[in-house]
Protein backbone atom coordinates (compact mmCIF):
# COMPACT_ATOMS: atom_id res chain seq x y z
CA UNK A 1 0.00 0.00 0.00
CA UNK A 2 1.30 3.45 -0.92
CA UNK A 3 2.11 5.79 1.93
CA UNK A 4 2.07 9.57 2.00
CA UNK A 5 5.84 9.58 1.56
CA UNK A 6 5.88 7.17 -1.39
CA UNK A 7 6.87 8.38 -4.84
CA UNK A 8 4.11 8.82 -7.40
CA UNK A 9 4.80 9.76 -11.01
CA UNK A 10 2.84 12.81 -12.12
CA UNK A 11 -0.17 11.89 -14.22
CA UNK A 12 -3.39 13.56 -15.35
CA UNK A 13 -6.41 11.31 -15.86
CA UNK A 14 -8.09 12.04 -19.20
CA UNK A 15 -11.68 11.13 -19.96
CA UNK A 16 -13.50 11.76 -23.27
CA UNK A 17 -15.66 14.84 -22.67
CA UNK A 18 -17.76 15.71 -25.74
CA UNK A 19 -18.88 19.23 -26.54
CA UNK A 20 -21.54 20.64 -24.24
CA UNK A 21 -22.92 22.87 -27.00
CA UNK A 22 -22.72 21.37 -30.52
CA UNK A 23 -20.22 23.21 -32.71
CA UNK A 24 -21.19 23.79 -36.37
CA UNK A 25 -20.25 20.79 -38.51
CA UNK A 26 -16.86 20.96 -40.19
CA UNK A 27 -18.25 20.06 -43.61
CA UNK A 28 -21.43 20.45 -45.62
CA UNK A 29 -22.49 17.31 -47.48
CA UNK A 30 -24.72 17.78 -50.54
CA UNK A 31 -26.12 14.81 -52.44
CA UNK A 32 -27.73 14.94 -55.87
CA UNK A 33 -30.78 12.88 -54.99
CA UNK A 34 -32.01 12.17 -58.54
CA UNK A 35 -28.54 10.88 -59.42
CA UNK A 36 -28.52 8.76 -56.27
CA UNK A 37 -31.93 7.29 -57.16
CA UNK A 38 -30.71 6.41 -60.66
CA UNK A 39 -27.61 4.77 -59.16
CA UNK A 40 -29.69 2.68 -56.78
CA UNK A 41 -32.02 1.52 -59.57
CA UNK A 42 -29.08 0.55 -61.77
CA UNK A 43 -27.44 -1.32 -58.84
CA UNK A 44 -30.67 -3.20 -58.05
CA UNK A 45 -30.80 -4.38 -61.65
CA UNK A 46 -27.07 -5.13 -61.86
CA UNK A 47 -26.94 -6.93 -58.50
CA UNK A 48 -30.21 -8.78 -59.09
CA UNK A 49 -31.99 -7.42 -56.05
CA UNK A 50 -29.21 -7.93 -53.48
CA UNK A 51 -30.39 -5.11 -51.20
CA UNK A 52 -27.60 -5.62 -48.66
CA UNK A 53 -25.06 -4.76 -51.35
CA UNK A 54 -27.23 -2.01 -52.82
CA UNK A 55 -27.72 -0.17 -49.53
CA UNK A 56 -24.05 -0.31 -48.51
CA UNK A 57 -22.51 3.10 -48.93
CA UNK A 58 -18.80 4.00 -49.25
CA UNK A 59 -18.45 6.11 -46.08
CA UNK A 60 -16.76 4.27 -43.21
CA UNK A 61 -17.47 7.17 -40.84
CA UNK A 62 -21.26 6.87 -41.07
CA UNK A 63 -22.09 9.98 -43.07
CA UNK A 64 -24.62 7.96 -45.10
CA UNK A 65 -25.68 5.58 -42.34
CA UNK A 66 -29.07 7.15 -41.63
CA UNK A 67 -32.41 5.37 -42.15
CA UNK A 68 -32.59 6.52 -45.77
CA UNK A 69 -28.85 6.61 -46.41
CA UNK A 70 -27.54 9.26 -48.76
CA UNK A 71 -30.95 10.88 -49.20
CA UNK A 72 -30.46 12.37 -45.71
CA UNK A 73 -26.70 12.48 -45.03
CA UNK A 74 -25.28 13.08 -41.55
CA UNK A 75 -22.66 15.81 -42.00
CA UNK A 76 -21.67 15.67 -38.31
CA UNK A 77 -19.86 12.40 -39.09
CA UNK A 78 -17.97 13.71 -42.14
CA UNK A 79 -14.19 14.02 -41.72
CA UNK A 80 -13.48 15.34 -45.19
CA UNK A 81 -11.72 12.25 -46.55
CA UNK A 82 -13.48 12.86 -49.93
CA UNK A 83 -13.73 9.16 -50.76
CA UNK A 84 -17.39 9.58 -51.72
CA UNK A 85 -16.62 12.46 -54.10
CA UNK A 86 -13.81 10.50 -55.73
CA UNK A 87 -16.07 7.50 -56.36
CA UNK A 88 -19.16 9.52 -57.28
CA UNK A 89 -18.05 13.05 -58.30
CA UNK A 90 -21.39 13.87 -60.00
CA UNK A 91 -23.43 12.79 -57.01
CA UNK A 92 -21.71 14.05 -53.83
CA UNK A 93 -20.18 17.44 -53.03
CA UNK A 94 -18.21 18.10 -49.83
CA UNK A 95 -17.50 21.72 -48.87
CA UNK A 96 -16.23 23.42 -45.74
CA UNK A 97 -18.94 24.76 -43.48
CA UNK A 98 -18.74 28.55 -43.46
CA UNK A 99 -20.20 28.70 -39.94
CA UNK A 100 -17.37 26.48 -38.67
CA UNK A 101 -14.80 28.62 -40.44
CA UNK A 102 -16.07 31.69 -38.57
CA UNK A 103 -15.23 30.24 -35.14
CA UNK A 104 -12.44 32.12 -33.37
CA UNK A 105 -11.05 35.31 -34.82
CA UNK A 106 -8.26 36.50 -37.12
CA UNK A 107 -5.53 35.20 -34.78
CA UNK A 108 -7.16 32.29 -32.97
CA UNK A 109 -8.40 30.86 -36.27
CA UNK A 110 -10.88 28.02 -36.71
CA UNK A 111 -7.98 25.60 -37.28
CA UNK A 112 -6.63 26.38 -33.80
CA UNK A 113 -10.17 26.16 -32.38
CA UNK A 114 -10.53 22.69 -33.92
CA UNK A 115 -7.23 21.54 -32.39
CA UNK A 116 -7.99 22.87 -28.89
CA UNK A 117 -11.53 21.49 -29.02
CA UNK A 118 -10.24 18.05 -30.02
CA UNK A 119 -7.65 18.09 -27.21
CA UNK A 120 -10.22 19.17 -24.60
CA UNK A 121 -12.73 16.62 -25.89
CA UNK A 122 -10.54 13.52 -26.20
CA UNK A 123 -7.48 14.19 -24.05
CA UNK A 124 -5.45 12.96 -27.05
CA UNK A 125 -2.89 14.60 -29.31
CA UNK A 126 -4.34 15.59 -32.71
CA UNK A 127 -2.78 13.45 -35.43
CA UNK A 128 -3.43 13.93 -39.14
CA UNK A 129 -2.65 10.80 -41.09
CA UNK A 130 -2.18 12.77 -44.30
CA UNK A 131 0.68 14.70 -42.70
CA UNK A 132 1.19 18.44 -42.50
CA UNK A 133 0.05 20.18 -45.68
CA UNK A 134 0.52 23.80 -44.69
CA UNK A 135 3.35 26.28 -45.03
CA UNK A 136 6.66 25.64 -43.32
CA UNK A 137 7.14 29.24 -42.28
CA UNK A 138 5.26 32.45 -41.74
CA UNK A 139 4.61 35.20 -39.22
CA UNK A 140 4.67 34.99 -35.46
CA UNK A 141 5.37 31.55 -34.00
CA UNK A 142 5.44 30.05 -37.51
CA UNK A 143 8.68 31.93 -38.12
CA UNK A 144 10.43 29.81 -35.46
CA UNK A 145 11.33 26.13 -35.84
CA UNK A 146 12.61 23.77 -33.19
CA UNK A 147 15.89 22.05 -34.09
CA UNK A 148 16.52 18.41 -33.24
CA UNK A 149 19.17 17.76 -35.91
CA UNK A 150 22.18 17.56 -33.56
CA UNK A 151 20.81 14.94 -31.18
CA UNK A 152 22.53 11.55 -31.38
CA UNK A 153 20.34 9.55 -29.03
CA UNK A 154 17.00 11.24 -28.37
CA UNK A 155 15.05 10.37 -25.24
CA UNK A 156 11.93 9.43 -27.18
CA UNK A 157 10.04 7.41 -24.58
CA UNK A 158 9.03 10.13 -22.12
CA UNK A 159 5.42 10.26 -23.28
CA UNK A 160 5.07 6.49 -22.84
CA UNK A 161 6.55 6.46 -19.34
CA UNK A 162 9.55 4.25 -20.03
CA UNK A 163 12.04 7.08 -19.53
CA UNK A 164 11.15 9.90 -17.17
CA UNK A 165 11.20 13.50 -18.41
CA UNK A 166 10.51 16.17 -15.81
CA UNK A 167 8.18 19.06 -16.60
CA UNK A 168 8.55 20.61 -13.13
CA UNK A 169 9.24 24.35 -13.01
CA UNK A 170 10.16 26.62 -10.10
CA UNK A 171 8.51 29.94 -9.27
CA UNK A 172 10.04 32.31 -6.78
CA UNK A 173 13.13 34.02 -5.49
CA UNK A 174 16.37 32.21 -6.31
CA UNK A 175 19.40 34.20 -5.08
CA UNK A 176 22.67 33.39 -6.81
CA UNK A 177 24.57 33.19 -3.52
CA UNK A 178 24.06 33.15 0.26
CA UNK A 179 25.82 35.22 2.92
CA UNK A 180 26.51 33.71 6.36
CA UNK A 181 27.59 35.44 9.55
CA UNK A 182 30.18 34.13 12.00
CA UNK A 183 27.53 31.96 13.66
CA UNK A 184 26.67 30.24 10.40
CA UNK A 185 23.32 32.01 10.10
CA UNK A 186 22.10 33.22 6.72
CA UNK A 187 22.02 37.02 6.61
CA UNK A 188 21.17 37.44 2.91
CA UNK A 189 17.95 36.74 1.04
CA UNK A 190 16.89 33.11 1.28
CA UNK A 191 15.50 31.01 -1.58
CA UNK A 192 11.71 30.94 -1.66
CA UNK A 193 10.49 28.58 -4.34
CA UNK A 194 7.15 27.11 -5.30
CA UNK A 195 7.42 24.12 -7.66
CA UNK A 196 4.59 22.97 -9.92
CA UNK A 197 4.65 19.86 -12.14
CA UNK A 198 3.71 21.57 -15.43
CA UNK A 199 5.15 24.75 -16.99
CA UNK A 200 1.81 26.51 -17.29
CA UNK A 201 -0.75 28.05 -14.99
CA UNK A 202 -4.28 29.29 -15.66
CA UNK A 203 -4.55 33.03 -16.15
CA UNK A 204 -7.42 35.21 -14.92
CA UNK A 205 -10.30 35.26 -17.45
CA UNK A 206 -11.28 38.52 -19.19
CA UNK A 207 -14.13 40.48 -17.64
CA UNK A 208 -16.64 39.52 -20.35
CA UNK A 209 -16.19 35.80 -19.60
CA UNK A 210 -15.74 35.93 -15.82
CA UNK A 211 -18.28 34.30 -13.54
CA UNK A 212 -18.36 32.43 -10.25
CA UNK A 213 -18.86 29.17 -12.20
CA UNK A 214 -15.83 29.81 -14.39
CA UNK A 215 -13.76 30.73 -11.34
CA UNK A 216 -14.70 27.45 -9.69
CA UNK A 217 -13.90 25.46 -12.85
CA UNK A 218 -10.48 27.11 -13.12
CA UNK A 219 -9.68 26.68 -9.43
CA UNK A 220 -10.74 23.03 -9.24
CA UNK A 221 -9.06 22.09 -12.52
CA UNK A 222 -5.85 23.77 -11.29
CA UNK A 223 -6.09 21.85 -8.04
CA UNK A 224 -6.57 18.50 -9.78
CA UNK A 225 -3.66 19.14 -12.17
CA UNK A 226 -1.51 20.53 -9.32
CA UNK A 227 -0.97 23.90 -10.95
CA UNK A 228 -2.22 27.41 -10.14
CA UNK A 229 -5.13 29.63 -11.19
CA UNK A 230 -4.78 33.41 -11.12
CA UNK A 231 -8.02 34.91 -9.85
CA UNK A 232 -9.14 38.49 -9.17
CA UNK A 233 -10.55 38.98 -5.70
CA UNK A 234 -13.48 41.18 -4.77
CA UNK A 235 -13.65 41.93 -1.05
CA UNK A 236 -17.28 41.28 -0.06
CA UNK A 237 -17.86 38.44 -2.52
CA UNK A 238 -14.53 36.74 -1.91
CA UNK A 239 -15.13 35.65 1.67
CA UNK A 240 -18.11 33.58 0.47
CA UNK A 241 -16.48 32.13 -2.64
CA UNK A 242 -13.20 31.21 -0.96
CA UNK A 243 -15.00 28.78 1.35
CA UNK A 244 -16.07 26.74 -1.68
CA UNK A 245 -12.79 26.65 -3.63
CA UNK A 246 -9.48 24.77 -3.25
CA UNK A 247 -7.60 27.84 -2.09
CA UNK A 248 -4.19 26.14 -2.21
CA UNK A 249 -4.29 26.46 -6.01
CA UNK A 250 -5.55 30.06 -6.17
CA UNK A 251 -3.25 33.01 -6.88
CA UNK A 252 -5.11 36.16 -5.75
CA UNK A 253 -4.78 39.03 -8.24
CA UNK A 254 -4.66 42.41 -6.52
CA UNK A 255 -4.85 45.75 -8.31
CA UNK A 256 -3.22 48.89 -7.04
CA UNK A 257 -5.78 50.76 -4.98
CA UNK A 258 -7.48 47.55 -3.85
CA UNK A 259 -4.94 46.71 -1.18
CA UNK A 260 -7.63 46.25 1.45
CA UNK A 261 -8.92 43.12 -0.31
CA UNK A 262 -5.91 41.17 0.96
CA UNK A 263 -7.47 41.36 4.41
CA UNK A 264 -10.49 39.34 3.24
CA UNK A 265 -8.58 36.32 2.00
CA UNK A 266 -9.08 34.09 4.98
CA UNK A 267 -6.22 31.80 3.94
CA UNK A 268 -2.48 31.96 3.29
CA UNK A 269 -1.85 31.96 -0.46
CA UNK A 270 1.23 30.30 -1.88
CA UNK A 271 1.54 33.15 -4.37
CA UNK A 272 0.00 36.59 -4.93
CA UNK A 273 0.02 38.71 -8.10
CA UNK A 274 0.05 42.51 -7.96
CA UNK A 275 -1.35 44.08 -11.14
CA UNK A 276 0.56 47.28 -11.92
CA UNK A 277 -0.38 47.32 -15.62
CA UNK A 278 -2.24 50.63 -15.33
CA UNK A 279 0.84 52.31 -13.86
CA UNK A 280 4.06 50.28 -14.34
CA UNK A 281 6.12 53.08 -12.77
CA UNK A 282 4.03 53.31 -9.62
CA UNK A 283 5.43 52.98 -6.12
CA UNK A 284 3.94 49.82 -4.66
CA UNK A 285 6.63 48.91 -2.16
CA UNK A 286 4.26 49.57 0.74
CA UNK A 287 1.85 46.99 -0.69
CA UNK A 288 4.66 44.44 -1.03
CA UNK A 289 5.73 45.11 2.55
CA UNK A 290 2.13 44.73 3.75
CA UNK A 291 1.72 41.37 2.01
CA UNK A 292 5.09 40.14 3.26
CA UNK A 293 4.29 41.10 6.83
CA UNK A 294 0.93 39.32 6.70
CA UNK A 295 2.14 36.33 4.65
CA UNK A 296 5.91 36.02 5.09
CA UNK A 297 6.17 32.76 3.11
CA UNK A 298 4.02 33.89 0.18
CA UNK A 299 5.69 34.47 -3.20
CA UNK A 300 4.85 37.87 -4.69
CA UNK A 301 4.63 38.31 -8.46
CA UNK A 302 4.20 41.56 -10.34
CA UNK A 303 1.89 41.62 -13.37
CA UNK A 304 2.63 44.14 -16.11
CA UNK A 305 2.81 44.41 -19.92
CA UNK A 306 6.03 43.54 -21.73
CA UNK A 307 7.79 46.76 -20.89
CA UNK A 308 10.90 48.83 -21.33
CA UNK A 309 13.86 46.66 -20.25
CA UNK A 310 15.12 49.45 -18.02
CA UNK A 311 11.86 49.35 -16.07
CA UNK A 312 12.24 45.60 -15.53
CA UNK A 313 15.67 46.20 -14.03
CA UNK A 314 14.25 48.94 -11.80
CA UNK A 315 11.65 46.52 -10.49
CA UNK A 316 14.39 43.99 -9.88
CA UNK A 317 16.36 46.58 -7.87
CA UNK A 318 13.43 47.15 -5.50
CA UNK A 319 13.13 43.42 -4.85
CA UNK A 320 10.75 42.00 -7.49
CA UNK A 321 11.78 38.48 -8.49
CA UNK A 322 8.69 37.05 -10.19
CA UNK A 323 7.38 38.84 -13.29
CA UNK A 324 4.13 38.03 -15.08
CA UNK A 325 4.52 39.73 -18.44
CA UNK A 326 1.60 39.83 -20.85
CA UNK A 327 0.83 40.85 -24.42
CA UNK A 328 -2.63 41.22 -25.94
CA UNK A 329 -4.58 38.14 -26.95
CA UNK A 330 -3.05 38.30 -30.44
CA UNK A 331 0.46 38.27 -29.01
CA UNK A 332 1.25 41.92 -29.66
CA UNK A 333 2.91 44.27 -27.21
CA UNK A 334 2.15 47.93 -26.70
CA UNK A 335 4.58 48.84 -29.48
CA UNK A 336 3.09 46.32 -31.91
CA UNK A 337 5.92 43.79 -31.75
CA UNK A 338 5.11 40.09 -31.54
CA UNK A 339 5.45 38.28 -28.23
CA UNK A 340 8.30 36.08 -29.50
CA UNK A 341 10.55 39.13 -29.78
CA UNK A 342 9.25 40.58 -26.52
CA UNK A 343 10.09 37.40 -24.60
CA UNK A 344 13.63 37.34 -26.01
CA UNK A 345 14.15 40.99 -25.05
CA UNK A 346 12.96 40.47 -21.45
CA UNK A 347 15.03 37.31 -21.08
CA UNK A 348 18.21 38.87 -22.48
CA UNK A 349 17.73 41.95 -20.28
CA UNK A 350 18.30 39.82 -17.20
CA UNK A 351 20.95 37.67 -18.88
CA UNK A 352 23.05 40.74 -19.68
CA UNK A 353 22.54 42.02 -16.14
CA UNK A 354 23.80 38.68 -14.79
CA UNK A 355 20.58 38.07 -12.83
CA UNK A 356 18.54 35.76 -15.07
CA UNK A 357 18.74 32.75 -12.74
CA UNK A 358 17.43 34.83 -9.83
CA UNK A 359 14.09 35.73 -11.43
CA UNK A 360 11.06 33.88 -12.77
CA UNK A 361 9.43 35.03 -16.01
CA UNK A 362 5.79 34.08 -16.59
CA UNK A 363 4.27 35.04 -19.93
CA UNK A 364 0.79 35.18 -21.43
CA UNK A 365 -0.81 36.43 -24.62
CA UNK A 366 -0.57 34.94 -28.11
CA UNK A 367 0.16 31.38 -26.92
CA UNK A 368 -2.75 29.41 -28.38
CA UNK A 369 -1.32 26.02 -29.40
CA UNK A 370 0.64 23.29 -27.65
CA UNK A 371 3.64 23.90 -29.92
CA UNK A 372 3.85 27.51 -28.71
CA UNK A 373 4.69 26.40 -25.17
CA UNK A 374 8.17 24.96 -25.91
CA UNK A 375 8.84 27.83 -28.31
CA UNK A 376 8.02 30.39 -25.60
CA UNK A 377 10.27 28.58 -23.13
CA UNK A 378 13.11 28.37 -25.65
CA UNK A 379 12.89 32.12 -26.21
CA UNK A 380 13.18 32.77 -22.47
CA UNK A 381 10.08 32.16 -20.36
CA UNK A 382 10.09 29.90 -17.32
CA UNK A 383 6.41 29.10 -17.65
CA UNK A 384 3.25 30.20 -19.44
CA UNK A 385 -0.09 31.54 -18.19
CA UNK A 386 -2.84 30.15 -20.43
CA UNK A 387 -5.68 32.49 -21.32
CA UNK A 388 -7.80 32.17 -24.49
CA UNK A 389 -7.11 28.42 -24.99
CA UNK A 390 -8.92 27.79 -21.69
CA UNK A 391 -11.96 29.70 -22.94
CA UNK A 392 -11.98 27.81 -26.26
CA UNK A 393 -11.72 24.50 -24.39
CA UNK A 394 -14.90 25.57 -22.58
CA UNK A 395 -16.52 26.46 -25.93
CA UNK A 396 -16.47 30.23 -25.60
CA UNK A 397 -17.49 32.19 -28.70
CA UNK A 398 -15.38 35.12 -29.90
CA UNK A 399 -17.50 38.20 -30.53
CA UNK A 400 -15.52 40.05 -33.17
CA UNK A 401 -11.74 40.26 -33.27
CA UNK A 402 -10.62 39.70 -29.69
CA UNK A 403 -7.19 41.25 -29.21
CA UNK A 404 -7.56 43.88 -26.50
CA UNK A 405 -7.58 42.36 -23.00
CA UNK A 406 -9.96 44.96 -21.57
CA UNK A 407 -12.51 45.33 -24.35
CA UNK A 408 -12.62 41.87 -25.98
CA UNK A 409 -15.94 40.10 -25.69
CA UNK A 410 -16.27 36.34 -25.17
CA UNK A 411 -19.63 34.60 -24.89
CA UNK A 412 -19.49 31.59 -22.58
CA UNK A 413 -22.08 28.80 -22.90
CA UNK A 414 -24.91 29.16 -20.44
CA UNK A 415 -25.23 26.78 -17.49
CA UNK A 416 -21.76 25.29 -17.81
CA UNK A 417 -21.62 21.95 -15.97
CA UNK A 418 -18.92 22.11 -13.33
CA UNK A 419 -17.57 18.58 -13.76
CA UNK A 420 -17.63 18.91 -17.56
CA UNK A 421 -15.57 22.11 -17.47
CA UNK A 422 -13.03 20.71 -15.02
CA UNK A 423 -12.46 17.60 -17.12
CA UNK A 424 -12.13 19.61 -20.34
CA UNK A 425 -9.33 21.68 -18.80
CA UNK A 426 -7.67 18.55 -17.41
CA UNK A 427 -7.76 16.98 -20.88
CA UNK A 428 -6.26 20.10 -22.43
CA UNK A 429 -3.51 20.30 -19.81
CA UNK A 430 -2.64 16.63 -20.27
CA UNK A 431 -2.38 16.84 -24.06
CA UNK A 432 -0.28 20.01 -24.00
CA UNK A 433 2.07 18.38 -21.49
CA UNK A 434 2.31 15.26 -23.66
CA UNK A 435 3.23 17.35 -26.69
CA UNK A 436 5.86 19.14 -24.63
CA UNK A 437 7.26 15.74 -23.63
CA UNK A 438 7.51 14.82 -27.31
CA UNK A 439 9.59 17.92 -28.01
CA UNK A 440 11.83 17.35 -24.99
CA UNK A 441 12.28 13.70 -25.90
CA UNK A 442 13.21 14.52 -29.49
CA UNK A 443 15.80 16.99 -28.19
CA UNK A 444 17.23 14.54 -25.70
CA UNK A 445 16.37 16.72 -22.70
CA UNK A 446 15.37 15.15 -19.39
CA UNK A 447 13.77 18.25 -17.86
CA UNK A 448 11.98 21.32 -19.16
CA UNK A 449 14.05 23.72 -17.06
CA UNK A 450 17.02 23.05 -19.35
CA UNK A 451 14.98 24.24 -22.31
CA UNK A 452 14.64 27.80 -21.00
CA UNK A 453 16.53 30.26 -23.19
CA UNK A 454 18.13 27.43 -25.19
CA UNK A 455 18.19 29.35 -28.46
CA UNK A 456 20.57 26.78 -29.91
CA UNK A 457 17.56 24.47 -30.09
CA UNK A 458 15.71 26.85 -32.41
CA UNK A 459 15.94 28.24 -35.92
CA UNK A 460 14.38 31.50 -37.02
CA UNK A 461 13.11 31.91 -40.55
CA UNK A 462 14.21 35.53 -40.83
CA UNK A 463 17.77 34.68 -39.82
CA UNK A 464 17.99 31.70 -42.13
CA UNK A 465 16.65 33.62 -45.11
CA UNK A 466 19.03 36.49 -44.46
CA UNK A 467 21.94 34.09 -44.22
CA UNK A 468 20.96 32.27 -47.42
CA UNK A 469 19.76 35.11 -49.65
CA UNK A 470 21.28 38.38 -48.39
CA UNK A 471 23.88 38.51 -51.16
CA UNK A 472 21.40 37.70 -53.91
CA UNK A 473 20.29 40.71 -55.91
CA UNK A 474 16.62 41.46 -55.38
CA UNK A 475 16.39 39.96 -51.88
CA UNK A 476 14.47 42.33 -49.64
CA UNK A 477 15.47 42.47 -45.98
CA UNK A 478 12.49 43.25 -43.79
CA UNK A 479 12.35 46.59 -42.03
CA UNK A 480 14.26 46.58 -38.78
CA UNK A 481 16.53 43.65 -39.69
Amino acid sequence: MATTNSYQRYHIDTIPTPDFVPWPNKFDVKVNRPQLAKLLISEIIHLKGDMKAVTSRPCMYGTFSGPIGGFAPRPEHCVGCLRCTVQHPKMVTITRNADRERLGDSYFTSAYVDAVSYEADTGSIPVKGAGYRGKFGGEGWDGMWTDMSEIVRPTRDGIHGREFISTVVDIGEKPSYLIFNDNGEITSAKPRILSIPVPFIYDAPPASAASSTLNEILARAASETQTLAVMPIDGDEWSVVSDQLPVQSIVPLIKLGDESTIEHLGFTPSMVEIDISDDPNSNFQNLISSIQSQFPDTIIAVRLPYDDPDNLLKLYEIGVRVFHLFADFHGRGQDGRFVLDLIREAHLTFVEAGTRDEVTLIGSGGIIAAEHVPKAIITGLDLIALDTPLLVALQAQFEGDCANRKTSQFAMPKNLPLDWGIQRLKNLTATWRDQLLEILGAMGLREVRRLRGEIGRAMFQVDLEREAFAEIEGYLVEAGD
